[in-house]
């Protein structure tokens, strides 16, 4: 793991912190550092200061991400709007944790982004939801398709059409769900639990950041819109 924190007394306290839960460590103070450390010796996973001195966070992110590299990143910021959220997102981040945070939210959010380095395995197993998805997507080890959305799994990639969606990761595992489940009104909570591994309470607005996000990548002038709100309940995938 590579973290980058200008701040001393926070870089060393979540340096400790995450060596004791079990992690491998490398802490810089910059972004400068951060980005000659990647290029050495790339890290499974990198939590990142915003607001550094010299390159911040959001450049370093740029950057990573205009060489090809998918490596999850997770934003420690202590700016809390939603535009300078969406800013993170845009720059090619997969999440973020506001400061001050509570060390164990920091656990929560890598767990959920290192789970999903891995391929994530098909919808359907308790309740035959599986039935219910494949009646509405095409699905196969590799490829989903539904809504005129299709998506390599393996690759990482995605379509609406023929056009290529420039996807983070979070917003990749957030539409592979919504095709998955093609036609089915997904509640928030499940969504959480899904992508996050954890429900952030009905105060947070992650979950719509994103959604509004996806929604930007996905419409189309004259085009159908295909995730809509449910309101109060949470969102569906579909063509209208």
């Amino acid at each position: 793991m590579l973290l980058a924190e200008d701040d001393r007394a926070i870089r060393h306290a979540l340096e400790r912190a995450l060596a004791l839960e079990g992690y491998e460590v490398t802490a810089v103070a910059d972004g400068v550092e951060a980005l000659a450390q990647a290029h050495k010796t790339p890290p499974d996973v990198l939590v990142l200061d915003v607001m550094m001195p010299g390159i911040d966070g959001l450049q370093v992110c740029r950057v990573l991400r205009a060489e090809g590299d998918r490596t999850p990143i997770l934003m420690l910021t202590a700016l809390v709007e939603t535009a300078d959220r969406i800013a993170g997102l845009d720059a090619g981040a997969d999440d973020y944790v506001v400061k001050p945070f509570d060390v164990e939210e920091v656990f929560a959010r890598l767990r959920a982004l290192l789970r999903r380095t891995s391929p994530v395995p098909a919808a359907g197993g308790a309740g035959g939801a599986g039935e219910a998805v494949r009646g509405e997507a095409q699905v196969s080890d590799r490829q989903v398709e539904a809504a005129g959305i299709r998506m390599d799994l393996q690759a990482r990639r995605a379509w609406r059409g023929p056009r290529e969606l420039e996807l983070t990761r979070t917003e990749f595992e957030l539409l592979e769900l919504l095709v998955r489940n093609a036609g089915i009104v997904l509640d928030h909570s499940t969504i959480y639990d899904r992508i996050w591994g954890y429900d952030f309470g009905p105060g947070s607005k992650n979950l719509a950041v994103y959604v509004g996000y996806l929604r930007r990548k996905l419409d189309e002038p004259g085009s159908p819109q295909l995730i809509h709100t449910v309101r109060g309940v949470g969102y569906v995938l579909r063509e209208d």
